[in-house]
């Protein structure tokens, strides 16, 4: 993994930058889990079949988001940070045996998929982003197929969203006074500039007692837990 290591040297600089690039990660991060729950959303509010894991399809929706959403230097500069975050999740979980039970894939597993799907979107600019995150060539040649199938699924429930046009059906209710609120309210915001969707969602910023975000289908509500912040930010360190 030296690769990786190397470009998370480049990544996060030192001295007067290093404030700099931790906002970025925490705020590419927060991004990431915003649009994952967005796809939970998505699944609920629009009744899609999943065939596998609803996580597994959560966490596509949110690559494509970030592929379709985002100018290219943004999407490259949020799926670094993003991935390098899974990355960090990994040395921190316990052992595999102790969570295989769980609905998640292990945060490695994951970290080499979003990868794959990412540079599989173009694989002809994206090259580099494969090499600085260590992707094994016998995976990295099929991530341009991956990727079409993950865009086969949810690209007609895009195409759908973004016909419709500008709206005003996500509600941000959270507070506005915080760096976490501040990256939820704009997500949102920019979402109702280029779609709406077929049923309200509120969207929050709220204490949890614990790092976490989750989509609440009794409420249809999107809840990104305020501590997920903090931990985030000693992640980054």
């Amino acid at each position: 993994m030296r690769q990786l290591l190397f470009a998370l040297a480049i990544l996060l600089p030192s001295g007067a930058c290093a404030e700099e690039a931790e906002d970025n990660f925490v705020s590419a991060n927060l991004i990431s889990i915003f649009y994952h729950e967005m796809g939970h959303a998505l699944i609920d509010i629009m009744r899609l079949p999943v065939f596998g894991q609803e996580e597994d399809a959560a966490d596509m929706a949110s690559i494509l988001f970030l592929d379709n959403t985002f100018s290219e230097q943004d999407a490259l500069s949020i799926a670094y940070d993003t991935a390098l975050g899974l990355h960090a999740e990994s040395r921190n979980e316990p052992d595999p045996n102790d969570t295989a039970w769980g609905v998640h894939g292990a945060s490695l597993q994951r970290f080499y998929n979003l990868v794959c799907l990412f540079y599989g979107a173009d694989v002809d600019t994206r090259d580099d982003f494969a090499i600085d995150m260590g992707l094994p060539a016998e995976r990295a040649r099929t991530c341009a197929h991956e990727y079409q199938l993950a865009d086969e699924s949810w690209g007609p429930v895009f195409d759908e969203l973004f016909d419709a046009g500008p709206g005003a059906s996500m509600i941000y209710t959270g507070s506005d006074d915080g760096f976490a609120q501040d990256i939820i309210f704009t997500e949102v915001a920019t979402l109702n500039e280029l779609l709406t969707l077929p049923e309200d969602l509120e969207v929050t910023v709220e204490p949890c007692g614990q790092p976490n975000a989750f989509y609440d289908p009794s409420l249809v509500k999107i809840i990104i837990c305020a501590e997920f912040e903090p931990y985030l930010r000693k992640l980054a360190r």
